[in-house]
């Protein structure tokens, strides 16, 4: 059940992160993929710099201890970029190495806003990447057609969890997220 408090933490996170969304949409590479002509090459370099990113992410998120209802292993994602490329080995991949602070459960909950929405846009790259004839789009079709579902289970569990801590520290570990994947995208 979502009450006006649990709720609120949605509208905080919407409003204040939009700008590092905004600024991680406007990246280059996201342009192309979204609104742009994608290519294979294109998309095979963002699949491996995502891969990069939530390989340590997702390696964080295992060393907590999670309840049931968040289905954490089920929102583990790295591995369906390595379905999309078979043809490279994981070990050849880059990880990001300066993510943001996932220690407490505020943190995490700002992080898994971000990764969690991602699965929202992934379909419509996916799209886009269906009207360019690039198969490559597994990652990118999130939880498939249970995607909304596991973003609205998503949503009541952060609203729950968020009548508890303190919710200025998700909103900045949210921003954080946005920030540290917008520079790790832009990394060489």
């Amino acid at each position: 059940m979502t009450t006006p408090l649990s709720t609120e933490i949605l509208s905080r996170l919407r409003t204040e992160t939009r700008p590092y969304h905004e600024a991680l949409e406007q990246n280059r590479f996201n342009q192309n993929l979204t609104a742009g002509t994608p290519t294979q090459e294109l998309t095979e370099w963002f699949l491996q710099k995502m891969y990069g990113f939530l390989v340590p992410y997702e390696q964080q998120l295992r060393r907590h201890t999670w309840p049931p209802a968040w289905q954490v292993e089920r929102r583990y994602r790295a591995h369906l970029i390595l379905e999309d490329l078979p043809h490279t080995s994981p070990t050849a991949l880059p990880l990001c190495t300066a993510m943001p602070s996932l220690h407490t459960w505020p943190e995490l909950l700002g992080a898994m806003y971000v990764i969690e929405g991602s699965t929202l846009g992934g379909q419509v790259i996916a799209r886009q990447l269906t009207k360019a004839g690039i198969s490559t789009r597994t990652y990118f079709s999130g939880y498939g057609d249970q995607t909304g579902l596991m973003w609205k289970s998503f949503c009541q569990l952060l609203g729950q969890a968020a009548m508890e801590v303190n919710q200025d520290e998700i909103v900045l570990s949210a921003r954080r997220t946005f920030q540290h994947l917008d520079a790790w995208l832009n990394h060489p």
